[in-house]
């Protein structure tokens, strides 16, 4: 799969795939956009003193680097686990200049499918898999549930079959009661899946210069 730099409009560089036409993150600006979506309105969000993180999409490793850094500021510790069908080299996320935190390499040098401490209070999973073959449905698929879910896939005209109500539902029963989801997508179609599974839905203001409107789920 194809992948080009592109810069977005906050400064910070995404990758583009050209066989999908679809960008890693907003073109409006890729920190903002993780930054907000996913560490203020769902890690921050948490009441878990050690909030259990799953990322669907782990892509550039943009959202692990933000939730890292998030933890050693407030020396609070968060279990990560991202999965990612189709790995990025080093090679390929080096020029993108994210961080010159040299803990940004370790986290993409982290062996797969191996619990890793990065820090003190970030340990790291990186699951090599398709999503839909991990969550088998109605079943728990992992030892320990999770309190946060990054909601991160491509958008659903381009992967549809990442949006599918079988692995929301599978996702619903691998997180713990008062979970937080958070997306980028607002869709109405995706907000009524999230409710008829039985999350709480809440459209929440988008990044700043970006999307008008994000969501929010949480598994009552």
């Amino acid at each position: 799969m194809k992948r080009v730099v592109e810069q977005t409009k906050d400064g910070s560089p995404t990758l583009f795939v050209p066989e999908l036409n679809e960008h890693y993150h907003s073109v409006k600006g890729a920190r903002t956009e993780s930054e907000h979506i996913f560490v203020n309105m769902g890690l921050k969000a948490s009441r878990s003193s050690c909030p259990n993180v799953l990322e669907i999409g782990f892509g550039t490793g943009l959202n692990a680097l933000l939730s890292l850094e998030y933890a050693e500021q407030q020396s609070r510790k968060v279990k990560y686990t991202g999965i990612e069908l189709y790995p990025l080299a080093w090679g390929e996320i080096s020029p993108l200049n994210y961080s010159n935190n040299q803990l940004f390499k370790e986290i993409h040098n982290a062996p797969w499918d191996v619990e890793t401490d990065i820090t003190t209070y970030f340990s790291l999973k990186k699951i090599q898999a398709d999503a839909n073959q991990l969550f088998g449905v109605e079943t728990v698929a992992f030892s320990s549930k999770f309190d946060v879910v990054y909601f991160d896939a491509f958008a659903p005209e381009k992967q549809p079959e990442m949006w599918s109500e079988e692995l929301l539902r599978s996702i619903y029963i691998n997180m713990e009661t008062e979970g937080i989801l958070t997306t980028y997508c607002a869709k109405g179609v995706i907000r009524r899946m999230l409710q008829d599974i039985g999350f709480k839905t809440e459209r929440l203001p988008g990044p700043p210069g970006g999307k008008r409107e994000i969501l929010r789920a949480i598994k009552i």
